[in-house]
């Protein structure tokens, strides 16, 4: 086959069970790769350098379509009730008739880690049809140095190749897009989709699956760190804000999606930022609207101008716009990706009914409790078929992602906030004063300001009251913030509205959290909302 580029000379395409008559590029640099992704018409270069891709009718992950092969090792391991099983029999079938749909193309090869911890780190080779892809991963995972791809030896292998059409029939699959999940083997196969964040969080979702069994937390989550060594880590949604509330400039990134907590703290699964574009400014968020005039970032889905400068208000094609960018865009972000033990976790949930205060202080039961209920809404474009904010419940933040039992999980977070005596919050960056279509987004001012407060430990001296309706403690005024919105009750016209909504929304989050009752201890289940408080 004939190649080009640096790689380990004893591990090439055939050890990755692939064969092609066309060129392999091997871990191309983003100068090379951008440029053929415009020879190849795969891109657009942008009037600032950076380079925009549209996605076709995926323009979100595609959650139905995934499945996890279900075998001798994932029988007993993986939580079944939310993966989709495939069968070894039809994953290796639809493996083999990928790499035959293969076997004439150019290919591009990245060599990459998951995990900034070197004890706990995933080497990765992504192998894929686009040129824009092998960049898009190459910015958001972690890139070896050219001495130690001399040496790589990757653990698992994803095969993305967007023009890989399944057949329902023959694999065993949904639709023609596939994500498909072999634990056993560490084999990824992605068809029949151009959304590139399918093949980030297969990253993510392997990760998932390794790390508990080393006692290691894996968290769909954001980081950062302050001057005094203080690490906050921000749990939450697509949508929530966890990129665009870890980005504070008076603190360091470590991360803004994935990461993993264990004996020594905090480290980035990833070496980039996928961070939402539609309606960024750089008003609102210097640090991110920086990184979309960089060379090397790529846009997604962003419409542009007559000018070719992008119109991030414009989400004609999806609301979920994004932008790829390796980390150290960020000027302050942290160039190891670790850190040390926590001392705030904050859950951030998108509040569609208006009911939730801005932040609120938990008990760690309390924690636990909204940890597995992962309260939020689905945020327009972020999955297909969603098109404006949804309720959800998505346990650990982050269901999607999570192979195993959310108990699993649950449980490692329970142990660590306790072992290490860290203050939980719950933030709300959805809306206030009303439901969605009736209230407005909470101002992204009011929330940094809390936040701020929270991390440098002033928010623990202000006074508190009980909310009625979850139980928790929510600040009754801080310097610097209106109060009317601290009492979300006061920020509604209708209170008999109010009151109607967060009846509805406690009998919600009751039938939910029925289903880990069995799995949790008295204390969590006394942490729970209470209906006839609501009702009162």
């Amino acid at each position: 086959m004939p190649e080009t580029g640096l790689r380990n000379p004893t591990f090439g395409l055939e050890q990755s069970n692939l064969k092609t008559t066309g060129k392999v590029f091997f871990n191309l640099n983003p100068a090379e790769l951008a440029e053929e992704s415009i020879r190849r018409g795969e891109t657009r270069l942008t009037a600032h350098g950076a380079l925009v891709a549209t996605t076709g009718q995926h323009t979100g992950r595609s959650p139905k379509d995934k499945f996890i092969v279900r075998d001798d090792l994932t029988e007993n391991n993986v939580w079944w009730d939310n993966n989709k099983p495939l069968s070894p029999e039809h994953f290796e079938v639809l493996y083999q008739d990928m790499l035959k749909h293969a076997a004439n193309m150019d290919l591009f090869v990245q060599d990459l880690r998951g995990g900034a911890d070197p004890k706990n780190e995933l080497p990765v080779r992504v192998v894929t049809e686009y040129a824009w892809h092998s960049l898009f991963i190459r910015n958001l995972l972690i890139r070896p140095t050219k001495e130690e791809l001399e040496t790589f030896v990757p653990k698992m292998t994803i095969i993305d190749i967007p023009s890989f059409k399944a057949d329902p029939a023959r694999h065993g699959t949904r639709t023609e897009t596939v994500i498909a999940m072999d634990m056993k083997r560490m084999i990824v196969l992605i068809g029949g989709t151009e959304y590139a964040g399918e093949v980030k969080k297969s990253v993510f979702t392997a990760l998932n699956y390794i790390l508990p069994e080393r006692d290691v937390m894996p968290m769909h989550c954001s980081a950062n760190v302050g001057a005094e060594d203080d690490v906050a880590v921000f749990f939450g949604l697509s949508g929530t804000g966890k990129t665009t509330l870890s980005a504070d400039p008076n603190r360091t990134l470590i991360g803004d999606d994935e990461h993993g907590w264990g004996p020594e703290g905090v480290f980035n699964f990833e070496g980039g930022c996928y961070a939402k574009t539609i309606r960024l400014s750089a008003e609102a968020e210097p640090e991110i609207f920086a990184t979309t005039r960089r060379f090397g970032t790529i846009l997604e889905n962003v419409i542009l101008d007559e000018n070719r400068v992008p119109d991030f208000d414009d989400g004609s094609l999806t609301e979920n716009t994004r932008c790829a960018y390796p980390l150290d865009y960020i000027p302050n972000a942290s160039a190891t990706g670790r850190a040390g033990q926590p001392k705030n976790i904050i859950m951030l949930t998108a509040d569609a009914f208006g009911v939730m205060p801005p932040i609120a202080r938990l008990t760690p039961a309390q924690a636990m409790y909204h940890f597995l209920s992962g309260y939020t809404a689905k945020v327009a474009g972020t999955e297909r078929g969603v098109t404006e904010p949804e309720a959800t419940f998505s346990t650990c933040f982050g269901a999607p992602f999570m192979p195993r039992h959310p108990s699993v999980y649950g449980n490692l977070l329970r142990d660590l906030i306790k072992e290490h005596n860290v203050d939980c919050w719950l933030v709300n960056t959805g809306w206030t004063g009303g439901a969605y279509g009736v209230g407005r987004r909470m101002p992204i001012a009011v929330t940094r300001a809390l936040l701020t407060a929270a991390l440098n430990g002033s928010l623990k001296n202000v006074e508190f009251r009980r909310d009625p309706n979850f139980g928790f403690e929510v600040p009754v005024s801080v310097p610097g913030v209106d109060s009317s919105f601290l009492n979300p009750r006061e920020t509604w016209a209708d209170k008999a509205a109010y009151d109607a909504q967060a009846a509805r929304l406690v009998g919600m989050f009751i039938d939910n959290f029925a289903k880990f009752a069995d799995y949790v201890g008295e204390d969590v289940l006394n942490a729970a909302p209470r209906l006839a408080q609501a009702a009162e």
